[in-house]
């Protein structure tokens, strides 16, 4: 028996898989091989032999650039050269920018015009040394001579920007290059100007679409890092608010502000966020998605473990708390960490509103959250296994509206939550003039003809329909997805177990949460483990909050007095 079923396995092996080649039909020319064995080594060599120190000699610098970046074939890239005075000397230069990425009106007005033009600056004469400082002691005339420098006195005479900085090496003139400054070369220096005159367009500050609120900030922050750190100065208004820079990705270079109060923030946690940036080792980072999912301690569940938010309002509240916000580049979404399981329930209107409201709103979302869990499998065990649990009236109408459609109930209900799945999506990728219109189609026109052609129940509609709406609930978007996904375990579950599955996937899911971390926090903080400052899941009054999370561990435990509405006393 077993040598027919090998002969049948060597058999089946023989006539489908791949057995390559040893020896193919084929040559490469020798002149060819010759030619690409010494067009790799000689790229190679180029980009391990490129200089980094910026040379007294203009034209090799010029010749490092082009080469760099490869000016020949790129048409955006601008080398204006021209001789700029000092003193009534002439000396070559040239400016180095990205076309696109650089306003030519301050180009022009504000280093172009005070190297070029003849003015006071740049020829007035003076000696080669300067006296700068005299003194007399014991009758002894003391002076202090400095000789000229050209570099210090471009730098303090003829260059009027606000913002000019002095670099030594090519990889701080291309990274200043390509965030939108321009280069300033001048011979027998080794040393650059890189002047910030950066113009490209960029998005305004508008409403943010995702985190809609009535009565809070109606700013959202932008793909610039810069515009998006002046939001959070202008909430925070503290000179105690840090906002370090660190670079990430090999090739792109991504700028990450990492963002702390000084005074609040646990060092820990600053150290531990700082140093898992620093040890990224990736080619690319675009946007803050990517980079959430390589600074997160378990990327192996789908639960989300960094608050992504793109109110500055929300950031600035979290960063009062303690957390630490990161921000990236290119990228309208801040990270905050950490991130705990009832920070993704929590909506940033709760804090604009009455206690009472808010708490009303979080029982909604809390039932929201278990709507979307576990409505669709409780409705599976319910009519597969426990029956008994329903009113004799509800059973009838059920097995009444059942009776004719041939399908088993799994069938219908994975039926369904896949369509809508497929609607939800479809709704984000169509126009948005159309998109209204294919939710309706969907929704209604196709759930009943599935209704009239007995594919599914009327009540399975129900309850696929506010199963829906429940997800539309809950205010984190990543929290939701990680709800949608989860709802279909619990379906499978259900579908085999009964209320035992559902009971059994509970169980592990509470263990996850348990077991899982958001940079060293637990994930249940401060429920699990219970800390002193356990309030319960409601908020308090606001003259109650004294005190900040007691888990994040912060330099200032408390935000405010013990009475805090001291006019009350004063009367």
């Amino acid at each position: 028996m077993n040598i027919q079923k090998n002969t049948i396995i060597t058999c089946f092996e023989n006539l489908f898989s791949y057995h390559p080649k040893e020896d193919y039909q084929f040559s490469i020319p020798e002149t060819l091989e010759k030619k690409q064995e010494q067009n790799y080594s000689s790229e190679s060599s180029s980009n391990l032999e490129l200089p980094k120190n910026i040379f007294p000699t203009l034209s090799v610098n010029l010749e490092v650039l082009t080469s760099r970046y490869n000016t020949m074939i790129n048409s955006d890239i601008i080398i204006r050269e021209f001789s700029l005075t000092a003193k009534n000397k002439e000396y070559k230069a040239f400016l180095f920018y990205i076309d696109g990425m650089v306003d030519t009106t301050s180009i022009n007005h504000f280093v172009l015009d005070p190297l070029m033009l003849r003015n006071s600056a740049n020829t007035y004469q003076s000696p080669e040394s300067e006296v700068i400082k005299e003194a007399i002691t014991n009758n002894i005339v003391v002076r202090k001579v400095k000789k000229f420098d050209l570099a210090s006195y471009i730098y303090n005479h003829l260059v009027p920007q606000n913002s000019v900085e002095q670099v030594d090496t090519f990889d701080d003139v291309a990274s200043g290059v390509n965030s939108g400054n321009c280069a300033l070369f001048v011979d027998t220096l080794n040393i650059v100007f890189n002047i910030d005159v950066k113009g490209f367009k960029q998005r305004s500050v508008e409403k943010p679409e995702n985190e809609i609120v009535i009565r809070g900030s109606q700013e959202g922050f932008t793909e610039n890092i810069r515009t998006n750190t002046s939001l959070l100065r202008r909430f925070v208004n503290n000179e105690k608010l840090i906002i370090e820079n660190i670079e990430v990705g090999n090739l792109t270079k991504t700028k990450c502000a990492v963002c702390y109060m000084k005074n609040i923030a646990n060092t820990d946690l600053i150290a531990e966020v700082k140093y898992r940036l620093n040890n990224i080792d990736v080619d690319t980072i675009i946007s803050s998605g990517q980079l959430e999912q390589l600074i997160e301690d378990n990327g192996k569940f789908s639960l989300p473990q960094l608050i992504s938010s793109e109110r500055p309002d929300k950031a600035s509240n979290f960063l009062l708390e303690g957390r630490v916000v990161i921000l990236v580049n290119g990228s309208p979404y801040c990270l905050i960490a950490p991130g705990t399981f009832i920070d993704f329930i929590t909506s940033p209107e709760d804090l604009n509103l009455k206690f009472q409201f808010a708490n009303l709103l979080k029982i909604i979302r809390i039932l929201a959250v278990i709507l979307t869990l576990l409505l669709p499998g409780l409705y599976v065990a319910i009519t597969n296994f426990h029956q008994e649990l329903i009113p004799t009236e509800l059973l009838f109408a059920i097995v009444a509206a059942r009776e004719s459609i041939p399908l088993p109930i799994i069938f219908e209900i994975l039926v369904m939550e896949v369509s809508f799945e497929l609607i939800r999506e479809a709704g984000l990728r169509v126009p948005s003039p159309i998109g209204p219109t294919i939710g309706i189609v969907g929704a209604l026109i196709l759930g009943q003809a599935a209704v009239d052609a007995n594919i599914v129940s009327p009540i399975l509609i129900i309850v696929v329909a506010i199963t829906a709406i429940a997800s539309f609930a809950i205010p984190d978007f990543s929290f939701g997805f990680h709800c949608r996904i989860a709802r279909f375990v619990y379906i499978a579950f259900g579908y085999f177990l009964g209320f035992l599955g559902i009971a059994f996937c509970l169980f592990i899911h509470f263990l996850i949460l348990s077991e899982l971390k958001s940079f060293g926090y637990s994930y249940l903080q401060p429920y699990i483990p219970v800390t002193k400052d356990y309030k319960g899941i409601f908020l308090s009054p606001s003259w109650k909050r004294e005190h900040r999370a007691s888990f994040l561990n912060t330099k200032r435990p408390k935000r405010q007095a013990d009475i805090s509405m001291t006019w009350k006393n004063n009367k």
